[in-house]
């Protein structure tokens, strides 16, 4: 092992505790701040909006901004990871991600907040990028799963937590402090990770190409412009030129990536049968995710008339449910069950609860909702851990910053498609929005499940791990 006065021992295989714990806490400070930041904004917007004296439509930017920048980074940051190291890149993003978050509490002006935006999105993108390739080296091989199960429960609990955690601020404090709560805790997270990270066991010798960067900027961010424009219902010719440069601007990108021999976007290994399948199940599930977390609140307020407090309660057994089985799970990895069965088998409880949300009678009593909101909790908590068990662990070693910038990838893809369907369902069905959605987002979560349930029939997990389903 080498050490050196400004890094951890490069480890190999995985830390020792205390490190370890340390080193995991570190991550999950981070990536709660980084996921949180792409979800709370959305409850602040109105008063934003107001403080700054800008159109509803024009506050959009202050989310957009962040989403946009995170997406289109997120490959980069990863390559960056597996030629640099994941800690240096971790701590690059958090450092900036803290101090622009200062700038976003101090913004004047719509303006300046989205600018601020960009730059935190970039931050958040370095973090994101590759905090599972940090999970892969700072735990045992034997212990990968309860890793990886920590890892996805503060993934889910922040998605989900957003609208809750910024209610709750905003009701003692104004939008500002949305983004001024960061620096404390983005600075104690600086210093845990300064102590305990480890340095790449396995470094690459390949050099960082640019261009492939930006191809990957221009696909992805024409690719969510038209995703949010099919969602808001934007102009016809304008999406359809955007889904255009997207697509031919991709074929270039595509296209180069096979000539490498460690690309950008990781061809090489969506070949690998299990990669590309724990992909596809990621993006249909948190699609599904979000077609349920973003409708319900409308439902819950405008509908049955619940105030903000009482929404956030009422979703709450969601999350908590995630709390409670997703270290299960990560620990049914551990014992060799397979990620495909456990996540198929969770993604099946998630259509039914999501289904049977939209079922809901006319006057639904608080306990009809809190057990299927618990029934999509425990769904949800059954097949994150084990898909990025499954996804991380196909990949050679020396290409876990690619592995992890992908499933960062294929979340925030999800997630956008799942929030710009909901806008459309709403659009379509006035009356009945929140329902269609959870409809739809049932039929998401069953191909999901689908998707998840072919991973048996390719054998890579099961060959590799001597899997008991």
């Amino acid at each position: 092992m080498t050490t050196s006065a400004s890094s951890s021992p490069v480890p190999q295989d995985g830390l020792a505790p205390p490190q370890r714990t340390w080193a995991i806490l570190a991550i999950a400070m981070a990536i709660t701040m980084a996921v949180l930041d792409g979800a709370i904004a959305n409850v602040a917007l109105p008063a934003i909006a107001r403080d700054l004296h800008a159109t509803p439509a024009s506050s959009i930017w202050v989310v957009n901004a962040y989403q946009l920048a995170t997406t289109v980074s997120l490959l980069a940051f990863a390559s960056l990871g597996d030629i640099f190291g994941y800690r240096r890149i971790y701590q690059m993003g958090l450092v900036v991600f803290t101090l622009v978050s200062v700038l976003c509490a101090l913004s004047d002006s719509l303006v300046t907040l989205t600018m601020a935006r960009i730059v935190q999105g970039f931050g958040a993108a370095g973090i994101m990028s590759v905090n599972t390739a940090l999970v892969r080296i700072i735990y045992p091989k034997r212990y990968l799963g309860r890793g990886m199960a920590i890892n996805s429960l503060v993934v889910a609990l922040s998605s989900a937590a957003g609208p809750t955690v910024a209610a709750a601020i905003l009701s003692v404090a104004s939008w500002q402090w949305l983004f001024a709560v960061n620096l404390p805790i983005g600075l104690l997270a600086l210093v845990l990770g300064y102590r305990s990270l480890p340095d790449n066991p396995h470094q690459a010798t390949h050099g960082f190409d640019m261009q492939s960067a930006w191809l990957n900027a221009i696909t992805f961010g024409f690719l969510i412009f038209a995703i949010n424009g099919f969602g808001h219902e934007a102009n016809r010719w304008l999406i359809t030129a955007m889904l255009v440069i997207a697509i031919g601007v991709g074929y270039f990108f595509v296209k180069r990536q096979l000539t490498l021999q460690s690309p950008l976007l990781p061809v090489d290994l969506l070949r690998i049968p299990t990669f590309a399948l724990s992909v596809g199940t990621s993006i249909c599930s948190f699609c599904a995710q979000m077609l349920g977390m973003v409708s319900l609140p409308f439902y819950l307020q405008e509908t049955l008339g619940r105030s903000a407090t009482e929404t956030g309660l009422l979703l709450t057994p969601w999350p908590l449910a995630i709390v409670v089985i997703a270290p299960l799970a990560g620990r049914l990895v551990e014992k060799k069950y397979a990620p495909g069965a456990l996540g198929g088998v969770g993604l099946g409880l998630l259509a039914l609860g999501l289904l049977l949300l939209g079922m809901l009678p006319n006057a639904p009593g608080d306990g009809d909702i809190i057990w299927r909101m618990a029934l999509c909790g425990i769904g949800f908590g059954f097949f994150q851990s084990p898909n990025n068990y499954a996804l991380l662990s196909s990949a050679p070693p020396q290409r876990s910053g690619g592995a992890s910038g992908m499933l960062g990838t294929a979340r925030l893809v999800g997630q956008t498609m799942g929030a710009s369907l909901v806008a459309l369902m709403f659009g379509l069905f006035p009356l009945h929005g929140t329902r269609m959605s959870l409809i739809l987002g049932a039929a998401f979560a069953v191909v999901a499940a689908g998707v998840s349930f072919m991973r048996l029939a390719s054998g890579d997990h099961a060959a590799a791990t001597g899997s008991k389903a």
